[in-house]
Order: C-alpha cells, then structure tokens, then sequence
C-alpha cells in the first residue's frame, strides 16, 4: 500500500501508492501505519501526490495513526496533497490537526 522512500534522523518518508484511498484501503493503512510507527519510533512523512480521492473512512484511518504518533512522541505529516484532497483536509479542518506541505523540501525547512 505504501514504499519507504528514505529514512533520515527522526522521520520516514513514505510513499502512498493508491490513487483512491477509500474504505476498501482504510483498516489495512491504519493497521500498516501503525505498524511503521511501532517499527521505526519515527514521524511518518506521507507523499500523498498520487492521490486523488479521499474519502471519511481513510481519513478516520489517518486520525487514528495520528492518535498513535502522539502516543508515541511523533507525527505524522502530510505532502504533496492535490489541490482538491487539501481544500477538503482545509473545510473540515483538519489542516490544524495534520501538517500539510506541498513537497518534502517544505517540511525540512520547517523543522529550522
């Protein structure tokens, strides 16, 4: 469902590699998210860039790995979002839950 990308001092990069993450996705991302979190002990960066659906189920999944970051003293970060994907993340409000940025030189830069 998802690759490491690269692994640097206190994050992961992953990539998501579904266009839509719906229910058919949602409790296999959150068990697998969780599992990363318990394996690495690290915020998890997430480039969402293929994505083009999002749908209430997989976004439960992503508050619930978030839940389980804070848990554990780390994050989970968002990049890469479509447009469409982040207006939504923006409406629901949940852009004041999750770091959003639109590429992964974006959120190094915030971690200055």
């Amino acid at each position: 469902m998802f690759n490491i990308v690269k692994e640097e001092p206190g994050h992961v990069l992953v990539q998501l590699n579904l266009t839509e993450a719906n229910l058919s996705h949602a409790d296999d991302f959150k068990d697998e998210l969780i599992t990363l979190l318990n394996l690495k002990k690290k915020s998890i960066w997430f480039d969402l860039g293929k994505v083009t659906y999002v749908d209430s189920s997989f976004l439960g999944a992503l508050v619930a790995g978030l839940k389980h970051a804070i848990a554990m003293q780390c994050d989970v970060v968002l990049i890469a979002l479509q447009k469409d994907i982040e207006d939504l993340l923006k409406l629901i409000r949940l852009d004041k839950v999750f770091k959003l940025y639109n590429n992964e030189q974006e959120a190094k830069a915030s971690l200055l």
